[in-house]
């Protein structure tokens, strides 16, 4: 409660409200009931307070001037201004970070680093495109087989139409330059996430459909999910990340689990059927 107080004692430096959100209640009190509130303040180096997605809807600004929207104020806790990345408008964040203070439901988060989250919003809304990149590549790390091929049939569909989509095929390649160039395969080695990596194989690689397994075949074939044609420069499997590894790499390093008999077979192997 005495968060909350404190919260509702100052406003928002961009929206000027008050520090807190209001949340839905299971229980409907009646028309008459009062809104309920949590603390949304986040406050910066420089002592300016916003909240949360205020803050973020100035990300693009942010992230590249490293400043606060306003006062102007440096954010950069390293003592390292803001460098223009060689591929990109955003900087280079290597070794700098933004520690904040943030009061929410949960409590206090002291020496929040909200650098990695301002990057992100701003790339994305630079590449709306992206949005549901990243999503996949969650569900990849996840192992979201089922939300995989939902969301790949949604993207064959033309998505919602208010913002540039991948196609399927560019979305099961996407390289996220937020992550070390990874792709979903990537993730889903390093994540030990099996099914996800056979489907993925299925979709983009040239690998020979007898090398998989009868019950991933019987399930891709009852989820109509017919193999397109590959070829071998099309290959997931030659994707290579930022520290130039082969999903094959990453698989070598970790020498476990499924890897090692996917591994001894080449399965995972550019270019190999």
């Amino acid at each position: 409660m005495a968060a909350a107080a404190a919260a509702a004692a100052s406003v928002c430096n961009i929206c000027e409200d008050p520090l807190v959100v209001e949340v839905d209640e299971e229980e409907d009190d009646g028309e008459d009931a009062m809104p309920q509130t949590v603390p949304d303040d986040l406050e910066l180096p420089c002592a300016c307070h916003f909240h949360w997605q205020c803050l973020l809807d100035q990300s693009a600004s942010v992230a590249v001037s490293l400043k606060c929207p306003s006062c102007q104020s440096s954010l950069a806790q390293s003592g390292a201004g803001p460098s223009a990345a060689a591929s990109s408008s955003l900087p280079s964040t290597s070794g700098v970070s933004i520690l904040t203070k943030y009061t929410n439901e949960g409590g206090v988060q002291e020496n929040l680093d909200i650098l990695p989250a301002i990057v992100e919003e701003a790339y994305l809304e630079a590449n709306p495109q992206a949005r549901p990149a990243r999503a996949f590549h969650v569900m990849c790390s996840e192992g979201d087989v089922d939300g995989i091929v939902d969301l790949l049939r949604d993207v064959d569909q033309g998505g919602d139409g208010e913002e540039p989509v991948l196609s399927p095929a560019q979305l099961i390649r996407y390289q996220d330059p937020l992550a070390s160039m990874k792709s979903g395969l990537h993730l889903a080695v390093e994540q030990g996430r099996e099914e996800v990596v056979w489907l993925l194989l299925w979709l983009a690689s040239p690998l020979r459909t007898d090398a998989f397994p009868g019950p991933l075949r019987e399930i891709a074939q009852a989820m109509g999910l017919h193999r397109p044609d590959t070829p071998p420069f099309d290959d997931i499997r030659a994707l290579e990340d930022g520290r130039g590894r082969t999903a094959e790499a990453i698989a070598a390093e970790r020498e476990e689990g499924p890897w090692v008999a996917l591994l001894q077979a080449n399965v995972l192997h550019p270019g190999s059927s």
